[in-house]
This record gives structure tokens, C-alpha cells and sequence, in this order.
């Protein structure tokens, strides 16, 4: 079966062109994303930046650890709880960190912190700060006088010396702004600090040190949107890979019907049919996947500098990753690929009977066989099914991306292992309206007789509309429902927000003070925090919470997944790691913007500057003049005043752009697939239908008139695929609309129309462009192995006579 297997490679090698690029796209697709997963992942992190010139730094710990009954759990914790001061004392030969948000209040921003001289770097000039009211700074002159935002409010100070970066504070007047201790620094043996400290605190040395520098999250996060990004690629990457493989053996298993019934009757088992389909498509994915494996490393630092320039990777990482696992496992891919792609094929195949040698022509005997019927049923269920839990179960779980996604790739595969028998029905229906007499109605007619081919090439056209509208129409919904669950809390008429870096110094106590004294308005204050809480005895979860003066002392509001009702007393540990009991004073409704709402009194939130201020205007304030004093209040404070409709349009501007990056990844691999496919299945199927041409032109079409025909076919497929397309996309949004509207209310759907008539023009272009291409080709390719013309077999008492094939149905 090998030496015929790849007999027959050699004499229909057109057949096996789109298999063959589709694997090869396909493995170099997983080896370059592969590469760059292998180098997120592995690429050491950042250097030291923060104490890269301290040796050992004495830090206080950074988790939270509760005891359960399966011996303790532990998560990081939000705030650094600071060191404790018998650890300081015990140090008396180290040097005092304290990291204090500040910011200039003129000028562009700084990094958002200040620290104390004794950790500033050598002096460029001048001398070091030693009054109240002096610092040390780059970009200023000695001399100079500078206003600076710190939590206690704005305050002049003179610059004596110039750093190079950074700004600092004399030691005694760091120790007043902030009295919590971040870090002291020693020069000594790191055996001997950890010595003296024990177990109070942290000693890091090497690399270690890196995990107190400022942007360790903001790498985290860039980590994760890398493996993220690729993750998802690779996922749809397989996905599609297996339906244009599975596709393409599908098809050509049904043109060569009388080649596998002549083997047959020659004495070959099902069996040995069964596995010559295997041997082509594994000698077709050797070939392929070792070529496409290779040259994919070669796209991986292409890719890795396009996710780097949009903050989707590590910033420092610059070097591919030199790993080989990558390209094995994209070759390892690509053959299991085909191999899974070829299994229904083969399963076809082997049950092919001898006698079906004998027919003058391939007649589709039923579009749907039994085993297709069940896959698309049971599909289509577990897509509904999934669907009516999310909605019922956890309907906050669909403004996430990823819940959807599976939904929706589950939907597709239920429409496209049901399309012949989707496509036959809707084209029926559609015959039925099409005038008499035209040449549309005999495309329909033909696109109805052979459901099989009108599937093969509608299919693709269906995964890319239905794909490309279903994450598009659903990722501006999933955003809109966020939005309005985001705006939710805000009831105000303005908001005032820090105008900075993360780490500054937020809304600081004189301005919180003028914010209150404007007249006309009320002003409520939050504080973005974290709370922790123990899940089923075992289980330490961190959630988002806000600590607002709305909140009575020692109650607190929580979310209805914490399983507790109004009066019990909620157990939680606070961002700082300290235990706190609060009495539940309500259940927040499905979708809050966050999980919990705590009194703005409790001493962690009293410490913290507030992140916003929501301005709400009394009855007879004029919106005009409250914003005028909302902004004078705000001046020179490093805040801004904002309506909330302009900072709702912030919000929805900048929100998701991994996920956004993510999606039109997606969207490019099934586009560059299913186009792949729907050519590849027009050109194998253009020497099967010479004979119906060449009938034409006996009838007196001309040339132009045949070629016109094949298109307006083409088209009547492509706009079935396209209906089906639209269908799953109707399907899926609707389900997530439904799930949203107990979350967030009536969602408003947006649909980009551009977008998607552009992908559905685009996709029609190609289409035509291909089948006119095949019909082209005015002589028939002969099969050696079957004695065909373009896959039809002549009768020799009919040599002088047209080919038999699927006569053109009569319009009449």
C-alpha cells in the first residue's frame, strides 16, 4: 500500500496542494509561536534595578499564609505590610528604604516615588538635602524651587543637589511622610543578616533582589499576555488545521470513489484501504510538516518584536529562545494533524463497495451519512448546553473572552459537520424563489444536486464569516457589559482622578480636604484595595474590593459568590495581610465592579491616599460652575476633573488591548486557513465538472457565457456559507446576549459592519477568482489509475459522444 500510495501522490499531486500548505502553514505557525512561548517562559527576568547596587537587601515578607486543615495556603500579598521595627533595630549597620509616592506637581510626571537620601545614588552636584524643605532631583538647578505632591499635600521645596534620576528626600523628612519601613540595605555577609533576622523578614541577595522592583507586576502581566496571545493562537491554529485537512480528504475521498471500488474489487480489504488514505496523508505531512517546522523559528522574531512594541512581552526579552523544542513539536503537530484529519476520510473510504466500479458516473447517494448526523448533533448540543449553564450558572463568567470562546469554535463545528445537509435545505428553499428561466435558477439547481461538493466549498466560507462576526460582534459586546458594570458604581456627575503614575501619591489629604469644602456638591472617596478571604476551609482567594466612606465602621458589602447573607460576619485578611471580621451589611448584585465594598475607616484604608473621588451635584448646582471649582480645587494636585462621560469613553478607548491583539491573531490564522481551503476545494473540483462545461458549449453557450455561469455558481455557494455564517453568529450572540442581560442589563449590540462586509467581499473575490481559474483549464486531466476524464468514466460504445456527468438541470 506504501508503493501505491505514493504512486497515486505523484499522478494527483493537485489534489494534495491545499493539505500540503496547510500543514506547512500550520507547523510553522505552532514552531514560531512555539519559540516565542519558549522564550517568554523561560527568559530570565529583569536584572536587579531598584538595589542592583546593595548586595543584600532585608525585605518584609510578601505573602499572606492562613492554616487550613490540609497544613496552610498562601497568596501574594497587595500591600507590603513594611518591616517590623525590631528587624530595623537589629540592623543598625543597614540603610533605611522607604518607598514614598510623590510627584512633582509642575511639569512632566516622575516615577511616582521619592526615597530617602541615604539610598540616593552619588551626587552629580551640589550637597545632599539635610532641611525639612530640601531635595535632591535630576532635570533642576540648585537653587531651584519646587512644589511636590507627597500624600500629606503639595509643598515647596529647595533643590541642593542634582542625581542623576530620582528624587529624594533628607532621611528625617522621609521618615515623617512615610514611618513605615520598606527595606534596609546592608553591605555585610548575607549568612550573617539572616542570622540576626530569622524568620521576621526576607534577606535576598542575586537575582532575588529584582522582586522588589516597581515594575516586577507590569512584567508579570507582560508574561502573561505573551503566553496568553500564543495560546489562544495556537488552539484556533489546530482547530481550523484539522477542519481544512478533514475537509480536503473528505473530498477528494469522494472523487475517487471508483478508484477505491476498482481496488476493491482487485482484492483489496477495507482494511488496506483504510490505510493507503493514511499512508498519503502521512506521507503528505512528513513532507509538509518537516518544511513548514523548519522555517518556522525563522517568523519567531518578527512576531516576538510585534508583541514587545505593543506591551504584549517582556520588554527586556530581545533574544529567541535557542530551544528546539518548538520546531519537533510543530512537526509532531502537523503529522497528528493529518492524521486526525484523514480519519473519516479513511473511514469512507474502506466502506466503498466493489461494485460501485461499474457506475457510469459518481452519484452522491445521500449528503449526511449516519455517523456526521450524530458528531453535529452532539456538537451542536454540547455548544447550547454550555451555553444554558454559563447563563444560569455563573452569568458573570461571559464578559470574560476566553469563556466564549470555546462556545463559539463548538458552534462552528457543528455547523460545518452539518453543512451538506444545512446547505441542501437552504438551497432548496432558495430555489424555490428564484424566478424561472434564468441562468440563477441553474446554478441553484446544480448547487442542490451535489450537496457534498457545495459543502466542501461552503464550508470555509462559513467558518470565516461565523468566526470573523461571532468574536468581533461579541468582543464589543463582552466590552459594552463591562462598561456599564464599570459605570455602575460611579453614581456621579464627575469624577476627579489622579493625574500620574500607578505608584504616586493619589488624591492627597489637602486635596481630599478642598474637594470637600466645594459648594453644591457631595463627594464620596474610594480607594482601590485587595481582600482576601478563605474558600471551603482549604482555599486562600484574592479578590478586588474598594474601601469607600460610604461604608459604615465594621461592616462591609460582598459579593454573592462569598456564599454569606446579610448579618453574618464575613472573615477576611486585608491587603496588608492583617485579620479583620466585618458584619455583612448587603449582598451586591451579580456583575459588581468588584467583590467587595469596605469602610474607608479601617486603619489600612486610612493610610492610603484615595485612587478616585465621585462628585455628585445637589439639586440647583450649575454644572458649569461645580466644574470650574472641582478643577480649581484639583490644581496643582496632580489631578484632573473629568465628566463621567468622558471617563467612560476613556475607560472603553483603552480597555483590552491583549485580548483585542489576541482576537485579530485569531482571526488572521482562520482567514489565511479557510481561504487556503475554499481555493484548494474549487481547483480539485474544476476537472470534475469539464463535462458539465463542454455540455454547455454544445448547448451554444459561448466561452464567456460558461464562465459566467461558473461564477453566479461560485456565488450562490459563497452567499450559502455565508447565510450559515450568519446563522452561527446570530446564534452565539445571542446566547451571550442572554447570559449578559442578567449581569448588565440590556446590552446594546454593535455590529462592524465594514469589517465584516470587507472579509465577506474579500472571500467572494478569491472564491471567483478561483473557480474561474479551474474552469479555465478547458482540457480534463486523465486519470491513469481509473480510466476517467475528469473524474467521470466513458463508455467505450459512446466514444464519439460527450462525456457522461451531472447533466445541467432544465430551467424550464
Amino acid at each position: 500500500m506504501i508503493g501505491i500510495a505514493l504512486a497515486g501522490l505523484r499522478l494527483r499531486w493537485r489534489s494534495f496542494v491545499g493539505t500540503f500548505l496547510a500543514l506547512a502553514f500550520g507547523s510553522a505557525l505552532i514552531a514560531a509561536m512555539g519559540q516565542v512561548l519558549a522564550t517568554t517562559a523561560t527568559a530570565p527576568d529583569r536584572p536587579p534595578q531598584r538595589y542592583a547596587a546593595y548586595p543584600v537587601v532585608v525585605a518584609p515578607h510578601d505573602t499572606l499564609t492562613v492554616p487550613t486543615w490540609r497544613g496552610g495556603d498562601s497568596q501574594p500579598l497587595a500591600v507590603s505590610p513594611g518591616l517590623p521595627a525590631e528587624v530595623v533595630a537589629a540592623l543598625p549597620a543597614g540603610r533605611v528604604d522607604r518607598i514614598i509616592p510623590a510627584q512633582f506637581a509642575d511639569g512632566p510626571p516622575g516615577s511616582g516615588v521619592a526615597r530617602p537620601w541615604a539610598l540616593a545614588p552619588a551626587l552629580l552636584s551640589g550637597r545632599a538635602p539635610a532641611a525639612p524643605d530640601e531635595i535632591a532631583t535630576s532635570g533642576a538647578p540648585l537653587g531651584a524651587r519646587i512644589r511636590v505632591v507627597t500624600g500629606d499635600g503639595v509643598r515647596s521645596y529647595t533643590v541642593t543637589g542634582t542625581v542623576q534620576e530620582g528624587l529624594f528626600f533628607a532621611d528625617a523628612t522621609a521618615a515623617q511622610l512615610r514611618p513605615q519601613v520598606d527595606a534596609v540595605v546592608l553591605d555585610g555577609a548575607a549568612e550573617r543578616v539572616r542570622a540576626v533576622v530569622g524568620d521576621r523578614a526576607r534577606v535576598l541577595t542575586g537575582d532575588d533582589r529584582a522582586r522588589l522592583d516597581p515594575g516586577r507586576a507590569a512584567d508579570s502581566r507582560a508574561r502573561n499576555n505573551a503566553n496568553t496571545i500564543v495560546g489562544i493562537a495556537l488552539g484556533f491554529a489546530a482547530f481550523v488545521a484539522i477542519f481544512v485537512v478533514a475537509s480536503t480528504f473528505a473530498f477528494a475521498v469522494g472523487q475517487r470513489r471508483q478508484e477505491f471500488a476498482l481496488l476493491r474489487a482487485g482484492g483489496a480489504l477495507p482494511g488496506q484501504v483504510r490505510r493507503l488514505v493514511y499512508w498519503e496523508a502521512l506521507a503528505v505531512a512528513l513532507v509538509a510538516a518537516a518544511i513548514g517546522a523548519s522555517a518556522g523559528p525563522a517568523l519567531a522574531p518578527a512576531l516576538l518584536d510585534l508583541l514587545r512594541e505593543r506591551g504584549m512581552a517582556p520588554g527586556w526579552v530581545h533574544a529567541v529562545s535557542p530551544a528546539r523544542w518548538p520546531m519537533w513539536t510543530a512537526f509532531g503537530t502537523g503529522v497528528t494533524v493529518a492524521l486526525l484529519g484523514a480519519v473519516t476520510a479513511a473511514w469512507r473510504a474502506g466502506r466503498v463497495r466493489p461494485g460501485e466500479a461499474l457506475r457510469e458516473t459518481v452519484v452522491e447517494s445521500r449528503a449526511m451519512p449516519p455517523a456526521r448526523w450524530v458528531a453535529g448533533v452532539l456538537t451542536l448540543g454540547t455548544a447550547l448546553v454550555t451555553m444554558a449553564v454559563t447563563a444560569v450558572d455563573d452569568p458573570a463568567a461571559a464578559t470574560n473572552r476566553k469563556s466564549y470562546m470555546p462556545v463559539v469554535m463548538l458552534l462552528i463545528a457543528a455547523a460545518g459537520l452539518l453543512a451538506p445537509a444545512l446547505v441542501a435545505v437552504v438551497a432548496r428553499r432558495f430555489g424555490d424563489v428564484v424566478p424561472r428561466g434564468t441562468g440563477l435558477l441553474l446554478a441553484v439547481r446544480n448547487v442542490t444536486a451535489s450537496a457534498r461538493r457545495t459543502a466542501a466549498v461552503a464550508a470555509p466560507v462559513l467558518v470565516t464569516v461565523g468566526l470573523a462576526a461571532s468574536l468581533l460582534i461579541a468582543s464589543d459586546l463582552t466590552d459594552e457589559a463591562k462598561n456599564v458594570l464599570r459605570a455602575r458604581p460611579a453614581h456621579a456627575d464627575f469624577l476627579v482622578l489622579p493625574d500620574g503614575q500607578e505608584t504616586g501619591p493619589g488624591l492627597d489629604r489637602e486635596l481630599v480636604a478642598g474637594l470637600r469644602g466645594v459648594p453644591g456638591v457631595d463627594v464620596t472617596f474610594s480607594t482601590d484595595t485587595s481582600v482576601y478571604t478563605l474558600e471551603g476551609g482549604t482555599a486562600l482567594v484574592r479578590r478586588d474590593a474598594a474601601a469607600v466612606d460610604g461604608v459604615p465602621a465594621g461592616g462591609i458589602k460582598v459579593a454573592g459568590d462569598w456564599g454569606l447573607r446579610a448579618g453574618d460576619t464575613a472573615r477576611l485578611w486585608l491587603a496588608d495581610g492583617s485579620e479583620a471580621h466585618l458584619r455583612v451589611l448587603e449582598v451586591l448584585p451579580p456583575g459588581s465592579a468588584v467583590d467587595a465594598y469596605l469602610p474607608l475607616s479601617l486603619p489600612l484604608s486610612a493610610g492610603t491616599p484615595p485612587s478616585v473621588a465621585y462628585v455628585r451635584l445637589r439639586p440647583g448646582t450649575d454644572p458649569a460652575t461645580a466644574g470650574a471649582a472641582l478643577r480649581a480645587a484639583a490644581d496643582g494636585h496632580r489631578a484632573r476633573t473629568v465628566t463621567r462621560e468622558a471617563w467612560l469613553a476613556a475607560a472603553r478607548q483603552g480597555q483590552g488591548s491583549a485580548s483585542r491583539l489576541g482576537l485579530l491573531v485569531v482571526l488572521g490564522i482562520v482567514l489565511a486557513y479557510t481561504t487556503l481551503a475554499m481555493v484548494n476545494t474549487l481547483l480539485m473540483a474544476a476537472p470534475d465538472r469539464a463535462g458539465e462545461r463542454r455540455s454547455l458549449g454544445l448547448l451554444g453557450a459561448s466561452r464567456r457565457q460558461v464562465l459566467a455561469w461558473t461564477a453566479v455558481e461560485t456565488l450562490v455557494t459563497v452567499a450559502l456559507g455565508v447565510l450559515l455564517g450568519v446563522v452561527v453568529a446570530v446564534v452565539a450572540v445571542a446566547g451571550l446576549w442572554t447570559t449578559l442581560l442578567g449581569v448588565a442589563g440590556a446590552v446594546t449590540v454593535t455590529v462592524p459592519w465594514a469589517t465584516l462586509g470587507g472579509v465577506t467581499g474579500g472571500t467572494a473575490l478569491i472564491a471567483v477568482a478561483a473557480a474561474l481559474v479551474g474552469a479555465a483549464d478547458r482540457k480534463p486531466r486523465r486519470n491513469s489509475e481509473t480510466g476517467t476524464h475528469g473524474g467521470r468514466r466513458r463508455s467505450t460504445a459512446s466514444k464519439d459522444k460527450p462525456p457522461a456527468a451531472h447533466p445541467p438541470v432544465p430551467t424550464g
